[in-house]
């Protein structure tokens, strides 16, 4: 569980440094977009977009997105979108929401490079979250939360996949960073990674280990610590038309509890 604290007012040189550097960074988004979309009909390989449904242990129900859009043979243009679900992560941090508003909610963009002819893709991308989690909320003069916020913080990632006949692997790795509240008000950074990799026993079936790690690097101000460690197995099955389900469990090694993890991750790609 994230660790939390009373908010004090945001001063007002830090909200227009936040404010003016969001529409800095929508006009370089922008900007490249329409770069990246002019060259789009001399892509030579298909568009793709994948939906997935996954709940674990830690971070309850969150479905997400990433859409790949092929600008040249190498080179995918990536967005990507998680909805958070988990009500802690709303207005008041280490307690509930009230009906589901201000829900964290994640969205980013970057780009998707292809080597080995396919085989190995690079994907660095860059999210803003918005909501309570990262920021502590929104304070007013009572101490309390008034909500939750635009641009609640900034997260910096790369993903890296492999996978041939035989053999697939992942490693995922982002930092997420306070855009808001820093300072005297506290805020609460993290490193989220996994790393995972198996064998194929045929097109259809696949199993592996899992590793994971969510690390609170600053909470509220200070220095913060291990939330969960895990490591484990996964089983995977998979259809040629691009529909999977895969199932990771296994024990933490390090964090809050003693507790058994488990995660199901459920996806199609049009």
């Amino acid at each position: 569980m994230f660790f939390s604290k009373n908010s004090h007012h945001e001063s007002s040189n830090i909200r227009g440094y936040i404010s003016t550097g969001c529409i800095k960074l929508a006009a370089v988004i922008t900007l490249g977009s329409s770069m990246i979309f002019s060259n789009v009909a001399h892509a030579e390989r298909e568009n793709s977009y994948t939906l997935m449904m996954n709940q674990d242990s830690f971070f309850g129900f969150y479905p997400s997105f990433n859409g790949l859009l092929s600008v040249k043979e190498d080179f995918d243009f990536s967005f990507y979108g998680i909805l958070w679900t988990r009500d802690s992560f709303g207005t008041s941090p280490g307690a509930s929401s009230t009906g589901g508003d201000d829900l964290w909610t994640e969205f980013g963009a970057g780009g998707n490079w292809h080597f080995m002819d396919g085989n190995l893709t690079v994907k660095p991308q860059i999210g803003i979250t918005n909501g309570a989690l990262l920021s502590r909320g929104n304070p007013n003069a009572n101490g309390t939360n008034d909500g939750g916020n635009f641009a609640d913080g900034v997260v910096p990632s790369l993903t890296v996949n492999y996978s041939d006949n035989k053999w697939e692997a992942e490693w995922y790795s982002g930092y997420y960073a306070a855009l808001r509240n820093r300072g005297d008000n506290g805020a609460l950074d993290f490193l989220h990674l996994w790393a995972n990799g198996g064998y194929k026993f045929s097109p259809y079936v696949s199993a592996g280990f899992h590793y994971e790690l969510l690390e609170n690097t600053v909470v509220e101000g200070g220095d913060g610590g291990t939330s969960y460690e895990w490591i484990g197995g996964y089983l995977q099955f998979s259809l040629p038309k691009g529909m999977f389900a895969r199932l990771s469990g296994g024990s933490e090694i390090q964090g809050d509890s003693s507790a058994d993890f488990y995660k199901l991750n459920v996806g199609t790609t049009f």
